[in-house]
């Protein structure tokens, strides 16, 4: 099997997370604090990715200087990214509540799918990447991804069930955002199969800063609006279990 193709199924398999949480989201009712402590254990887990398994190998292979510049774009460009999709209604996409309906604000059904897409990308980038090392995908970043976007897609899902959208919008948004997270991990290892480890290593940064950024701007405040004083310490389990799977592994 080409090692693209590899890629492609490890980013689908992450991104199925997301239609996972949306089935269970749909069908059932979930409590808002279940999601939102899963929601916090999945921001612990995705930040310890982000060090260890990120920005730890590119600043080996690219340096400090590269790394750090690869890691403040990614973050600028996500925010700057997020400021926009949040004038046009995306700013709420992954609460269970609070999420604009059509009638509320015109457009903000796209602007909530782009805004889903934005935060899926770094990460299947990220996926097909570790493969070009020849060790196999990073079992810590796939499990991150996993873990994380099983309660975004819960809550996301249950915010867009409130606000009236039908399982048609709902449906296609997050089986589309999952086939695109698929080909962004194809092409992040087709494309960048024989670049310069410099190179590598400045993309993963920017994922990196990227990734970090979502969890702050769109994570965080969701399992804190729900779990309040347990937010910290569920995320702080879900760190130290990266942190050892990553070791063990």
């Amino acid at each position: 099997m080409p090692q693209w193709v590899e890629a492609g199924i490890w980013g689908l398999a992450g991104g199925g997370a997301l239609v996972a949480g949306a089935l269970v989201a749909w069908f059932l009712r979930v409590p808002g604090d279940v999601v939102a402590v899963v929601m916090a254990f999945g921001s612990g887990v995705l930040t310890a990715a982000a060090a260890f398994e990120l920005m730890d190998e590119a600043e080996k292979t690219g340096g400090l200087l590269a790394t750090s510049a690869g890691f403040l774009g990614g973050a600028v460009g996500y925010v700057l990214a997020n400021l926009l999709l949040a004038r046009y209604g995306a700013r709420h996409r992954k609460r269970s509540s609070n999420q604009p309906t059509e009638t509320d604000q015109a457009g903000s059904g796209t602007a909530i799918a782009v805004g889903a897409l934005l935060d899926g990308i770094p990460e299947s980038v990220v996926l097909g990447v570790s493969l070009l090392s020849g060790g196999g995908v990073g079992v810590a970043m796939l499990a991150a991804v996993v873990i994380s976007n099983v309660p975004e897609g819960l809550s996301s899902v249950a915010g867009m069930k409130q606000a009236g959208r039908g399982p048609g919008y709902v449906f296609g948004v997050w089986g589309a955002i999952a086939v695109a997270s698929g080909l962004s991990a194809a092409a992040g290892n087709l494309l960048l199969d024989g670049a310069s480890p410099q190179l590598i290593a400045v993309i993963t940064a920017v994922a990196a800063g990227a990734i970090l950024a979502m969890i702050a701007d769109t994570m965080i405040p969701e399992a804190y609006e729900r779990a309040r004083l347990y937010t910290g310490l569920c995320t702080t389990a879900g760190f130290l279990t990266a942190f050892v799977v990553e070791r063990l592994g």
